[in-house]
């Protein structure tokens, strides 16, 4: 039913292909763009009207109509968009709710495709970041679910303009050389009368038993993996988004609630595998099935699994029993550096374990640091406002925090709004408060130009990212030292080129600082998150520091340095 036959569905009725087990109908004065929507007669004789699951175009929300509309041609991936994908290139992620990163200031509407095309992606490519990431614009029925309770899978939402101008905003953001990345919900859907809930009166792509088909959490409900028609749509479904829009790579959420069947479920709320088990074995071979899809038909693109357990092999081959992603969140490190900073300094002594720990495991997987939007909601506070202090202070241990960051062996992810210090937790309703940097330069602005500096340096410096899942990438310089709250490691290339990261997380500079370095003669210092341009003490170290030959921290030859109040400083070799 539709505008070709005045919303009657008595005018088409459809066909039973048994042989093929789908119903058909060929329409010949139906044309693209106009609305249409199924008439079933479900198995009880009830009349139910749904939304096309497949439709590539849908209705602007509240309305729920499916669009005729073609299948969008091919999007050939160019070389250097597989190249900036590898896990030896930089990776730095701006992850962007498109509806609230900027709105019109008149009547506090979204910005278009076409709008964001020319100003969201300038501004990535300015900040240095290589990729953005999409919360998911698959058509969604509520805006306060970010996207993340999807019934349109193959429909870009109208809230911002058409498929062909979300497709443009895609080709944009590739001319100006960032990859894009989308984020991908299989692991749920709403229960809306118009979705695929009862599609024909029963549990056609869900689960039947609420134990397995329903999600407490998010009173939503999760598909049936084991039936071959539902994993072939949502699979399908993930090759289309790379193969037709050029999307770069897909980040898939919530994988943990799909692996365990006792995902947030207390004891008899759950049905075991048929081993007894409470791992989700129909979830793991579609989700094997998905990433081996990928990696054969749409090769250079990515998957990233956000998976909150200790799963082993989220990022090995689905040969050698793993799940088969490129990365997986580190949820493990983001935790414990932000439960560290949050400390005043006075106690971080006591818990220095937890910028540590992380290196213990970090060879386990192929791992991307996030500082997501899942943590600047909820009450959690903005990242800002996590850091003690005065004002001063939470500035500076943000901007050593950001430092260490971009050290650390992974990829990054940053949040919208966390590139310039935004003080209120993130509301999906209005824009970012741009405003923090209108008038005079100020803390906000030294924030900003920090991160647009760690980007661009990053990239440039091979060491902190070309063996980043290789042990050899990486070696402590001091980690003991509890009482100052120090830290120092260095980072490394293939050809043996280093980089030292050295952290101080008191408010106390520490001059004269001595440690031990692996390679004697000059060092420069490239990076420093308390110089005057990020609003800081600016304690420096200025010119060539030479190594003396004086034994410290078990190594011939040591450094003697400044450490500036609550900072990270980088230095390179230079000069002999």
């Amino acid at each position: 039913m539709g505008e070709f036959n005045f919303w009657d569905g008595r005018r088409h009725p459809m066909r039973f292909r048994r042989e093929l087990g789908i119903w058909e109908l060929f329409v010949p004065g139906a044309v693209n763009g106009q609305l249409y929507k199924y008439e079933i007669i479900d198995n009880s004789g009830q009349m139910r009207i749904k939304a096309d699951p497949f439709a590539f175009e849908a209705q602007m929300r509240p309305q729920t109509a499916s669009m005729i509309c073609s299948l969008p041609p091919k999007v050939e991936m160019q070389p250097q968009r597989k190249v900036a994908n590898g896990f030896d290139q930089p990776i730095s992620i701006y992850e962007v709710h498109l509806g609230s990163w900027r709105r019109h200031t008149d009547n506090n509407f979204w910005l278009s495709y076409k709008e964001l095309a020319e100003q969201l992606i300038p501004y990535v490519k300015e900040m240095g970041f290589t990729h953005i990431e999409l919360l998911p614009i698959n058509e969604h029925p509520f805006d306060g679910s970010w996207g993340y309770q999807p019934l349109g899978m193959y429909a870009p939402t109208r809230r911002f303009g058409t498929r062909d101008e979300f497709r443009h905003f895609v080709a944009a953001a590739h001319d100006a050389g960032i990859n894009v990345l989308l984020d991908w919900v299989p692991g749920h859907f709403p229960s809306d009368d118009f979705g695929l809930a009862k599609f024909d009166g029963t549990e056609l792509y869900e689960h039947s038993d609420p134990r397995e088909g329903f999600h407490q959490d998010w009173n939503t409900l999760i598909y049936n993996f084991g039936r071959r028609e539902v994993s072939n749509y949502l699979s399908g479904n993930a090759l289309y988004w790379v193969e037709r829009f050029g999307i770069d790579g897909l980040r898939v959420d919530a994988v943990a609630s799909m692996i365990y069947r006792d995902y947030s479920r207390k004891e008899g709320e759950w049905v075991p595998n048929h081993f007894g088990g409470r791992e989700n074995l129909e979830a793991i071979a579609f989700l094997r099935t998905t990433n081996r899809t990928l990696g054969r038909a749409a090769a250079g693109s990515i998957s990233v699994a956000e998976e909150s357990t200790d799963y082993p092999g989220v990022t090995r081959p689905s040969e050698d029993g793993g799940l088969g992603f490129w990365f997986k969140w580190n949820l493990g490190w983001m935790h414990d550096t932000l439960d560290y900073m949050k400390l005043d300094p006075v106690h971080r002594r006591y818990h220095h374990h937890l910028l540590t720990f992380g290196m213990l495991y970090n060879y386990t997987e192929n791992f991307v640091l996030p500082l997501s939007h899942d943590e600047v909601v909820h009450g959690k506070k903005s990242i800002l406002d996590r850091m003690p202090g005065d004002s001063w202070q939470k500035f500076a241990n943000l901007r050593a925090y950001y430092g260490w960051m971009w050290g650390f062996p992974g990829k990054k992810l940053q949040f919208m709004g966390n590139e310039f210090a935004q003080g209120r937790e993130w509301n999906h309703d209005s824009s970012l408060d741009w405003h923090l940097l209108e008038g005079l330069d100020n803390w906000h602005h030294g924030v900003q130009r920090l991160v647009r500096d760690l980007n661009h340096s990053y990239r440039h410096y091979t060491p902190l990212y070309q063996l980043d899942f290789d042990p050899n990438g990486f070696e402590w310089l001091v980690v003991d030292d509890h009482e100052n709250s120090v830290f120092v490691f260095v980072r490394r290339d293939r050809d043996g080129n280093e980089l030292i990261v050295a952290s101080n997380f008191t408010p106390v500079p520490r001059h004269d600082y001595r440690f031990g370095v692996n390679q004697s003669g000059g060092w420069r210092e490239v990076l420093n998150t308390d110089q005057h341009d990020y609003h800081g003490s600016d304690v420096r170290n200025h010119g060539i520091v030479h190594t003396d030959a004086i034994e410290s921290h078990g190594r011939a030859q040591s450094l003697s340095v400044s450490l500036p109040p609550l900072s990270t400083i980088w230095l390179v070799r230079e000069g002999d």
